[in-house]
């Protein structure tokens, strides 16, 4: 079922500003997870990135998650799996 009231750029449960506190958040802890160095607004962008793609891997696995800390390890897991990705494309 699709919420009509969240826009877009939202999560469920969180609001727009919600979901850049979040993605700060997850990609200042995925940054340090994979020993890497980024930027503010790098590690805003990876946490955001990462909560679409820890959302959409959710939905595959019909994992339930609520909430801002439910968002949160989402968002974790997503921008971890991205710069587990990206790192090993650039070895290769």
């Amino acid at each position: 079922m699709i919420d009509v009231h969240m826009g877009f750029m939202a999560m469920p449960g969180l609001g727009f500003f919600g979901l850049l506190l979040v993605g700060l958040i997850a990609g200042y802890v995925a940054e340090r997870a994979m020993n890497r160095e980024h930027g503010l607004l790098t590690n805003m962008l990876v946490g955001i990135a990462g909560s679409f793609v820890g959302s959409a891997l959710a939905g595959v696995l019909n994992i339930n998650y609520y909430g801002f800390a439910g968002n949160l390890v989402v968002a974790i897991a997503g921008a971890v799996l991205i710069l587990w990705v990206f790192g090993r494309s650039k070895r290769g």
